[in-house]
């Protein structure tokens, strides 16, 4: 009825500079065509748009360069041989 809940997943590595680069790049990108094909009066918001986006992006490169920088190292990693002696509290191997 109760089973034993299964072991947290170790977290994904992820490049968070680059997927912000990537959101920030096209911000930027937006920003030109806007500049280039002009913005009628009533639309002048979306060029402040465009900067609140450019400007978002750089506070979250900041952000995460900072982050990452002050982080505790990651574990060592054990091999998978180390593990296989190993249980799970209240798991049952098979």
């Amino acid at each position: 009825m109760n089973e034993p809940r299964p072991p947290d997943l170790a977290p994904l590595k992820t490049n968070d500079t680059a997927a912000i680069l990537v959101g920030t790049g096209l911000w930027v990108v937006a920003l030109v065509v806007l500049l280039v094909l002009g913005v009628p009066a009533e639309h002048g918001w979306w060029i402040w748009t465009c900067v609140a986006g450019i400007g978002l992006g750089l506070f979250g490169c900041f952000y995460v360069w900072r982050r990452d920088r002050h982080a505790a190292p990651p574990p060592a990693e054990m091999p998978d041989d180390d593990r296989a002696g190993r249980s799970v509290p209240g798991h049952t191997p098979s």
